[in-house]
Order: C-alpha cells, then sequence, then structure tokens
C-alpha cells in the first residue's frame, strides 16, 4: 500500500510498501513517532482516504473504495465526535436510523449501553458525563453499529492516567465479549504491549512497517500487575527500540 497526500509542492508520499494482514477477533496495535502516518493509515482501512491506484487494500476480501459495511471508527477527539443537544441513548443510535425500526434500535442502543457500562447514563447529555464516559459513549455508538471491526486512533490519549487505565481494561473486556477484530493507534507504548496481540512499527519517511512484534502475555491484563512482568519490559525494549531508531 502506498497513500500520498496533496501538499505545496504537490503530492507528498506519507506511506509506502505497507503491508499486513490482520486475523479475525485479532487486536493489533500500530506505533510509531508522531507525523509517522498512523492516522493516515487508519483513515485509508477506514475507506476515509484513498490509497495510490495501483495499491489493495481489503476488507474481509472485498476491495475498500469507501467506508466499508460492519467497520466502526472511533476517534481521539470524543467531544467533538458526540452531538451535545442530543442524549446519550440518542447518540449512540446515531448510525442506525432510517436503516433500522425504532424497537431494533433501542435494543441495539440498550445492548451497546450495557457492554460499555452506561445503561443508567441512557438519558443523560454527554455534558453531563465525564471524559472517560464521553469515549464509552462513542464506544458504544461503534458497537451499536455492529460493526465486527473496530478501528481506533489514540482513543485514550486526551484522558488522565486513571481514566486511561480504566478504559484500557474496558476495551479487553469489549474485545473478548464481542471477538471484534481491533486496530488500535497508539503513541504509547505501554499500552501498545498492554493491549495487543502483535505491534506494528510504523517509522521512515515515507513510512513502512519496519517490525512486527507478537505479544505473548497472558490474559486478562492489568495495568499494574501485567507490567511488572519480565515479559512485559522485554516487549516494551524491543517496541522502543525499533521506534527510536526513527531517528
Amino acid at each position: 500500500m502506498c497513500v500520498d497526500l496533496p501538499s505545496r509542492r504537490g503530492g507528498r508520499r506519507v506511506l509506502e510498501g505497507v503491508s499486513f494482514d490482520v486475523d479475525e477477533a485479532e487486536f493489533v496495535c500500530v506505533v510509531g513517532r508522531s507525523g509517522s502516518g498512523k492516522t493516515t493509515l487508519l483513515r485509508v482501512l477506514g475507506g476515509l482516504l484513498d490509497a495510490t491506484p495501483d495499491s489493495l487494500v481489503e476488507c474481509w476480501g472485498r476491495p475498500v473504495d469507501g467506508p466499508p459495511a460492519g467497520v466502526a471508527l472511533v476517534f481521539q477527539d470524543y467531544a467533538a465526535s458526540l452531538l451535545p443537544w442530543r442524549t446519550v441513548a440518542k447518540n449512540v443510535a446515531l448510525g442506525l436510523e432510517g436503516r433500522l425500526t425504532k424497537p431494533q434500535i433501542a435494543q441495539r442502543v440498550a445492548q451497546a449501553l450495557s457492554t460499555v457500562e452506561l445503561g443508567d447514563r441512557a438519558d443523560d447529555h454527554p455534558w453531563q458525563l465525564s471524559g472517560g464516559m464521553q469515549q464509552r459513549v462513542q464506544l458504544a455508538r461503534a458497537l451499536a453499529m455492529d460493526g465486527s471491526v473496530l478501528l481506533m486512533d489514540e482513543p485514550f490519549g486526551s484522558l488522565d492516567a486513571m481514566t486511561r487505565a480504566a478504559l484500557q481494561r474496558q476495551i479487553q473486556q469489549v474485545h473478548q465479549q464481542t471477538r471484534a477484530t481491533v486496530v488500535f493507534v497508539t503513541h504509547d507504548i505501554d499500552e501498545a504491549v498492554l493491549l495487543s496481540d502483535r505491534i506494528l512499527v510504523l517509522a521512515g519517511s515515507p513510512a513502512s512497517i519496519v517490525q512486527q512484534v507478537t505479544v505473548d502475555l497472558p490474559r486478562p491484563r492489568e495495568d499494574l500487575e501485567t507490567k511488572a512482568l519480565a515479559g512485559f519490559h522485554r516487549l516494551r525494549r524491543e517496541v522502543y527500540d525499533a521506534v527510536a531508531a526513527d531517528a
């Protein structure tokens, strides 16, 4: 896969020779320095940005030429992603309106909110929730779309440490419950090792995948306990060295 973006001097190649597969129900993290093209890669996978015409990008064996069915995106800026005049339930239902009946929508919304432990906040508005809860609403909206693939762009990057740890636990629980395929972009190496089955290191200019690291730590993983393991520190150092080499 290659991706060119417009610039003042014409097209600028951001990604070149990027090639990887993601297995069903796999949790894959993408790490790299700021500006390495992580978000660009995620937008291509989500059909929001085109790769070059000679690139092959497929989801379930079908070419990606627009947002694929069954693929949901979760962004870092949860505040901008939620409509403040709509209740939590109506924000979660947003992508379902006009596609399903009202009873079907109500069932999907209730199930999604229950999964992210917000069933009792359905009638609240986003401004009545904490940042972590707002991010969980965005996750619930993705789950309500019945997506089998979740593309997540640094979704916990702007949250405080305690809230971030709580949501890291929750996304692992959601992954185990739904068996969704997850591609998760992060600049936080500790987060990548904690969450993923495999880590892709993006580096270079234009960027490509320079290393793939399999994370063989036992699950379930807890923030403090897992980070105390010798295997965690070994993997963290391996990923860190690969990212640091992109100087």
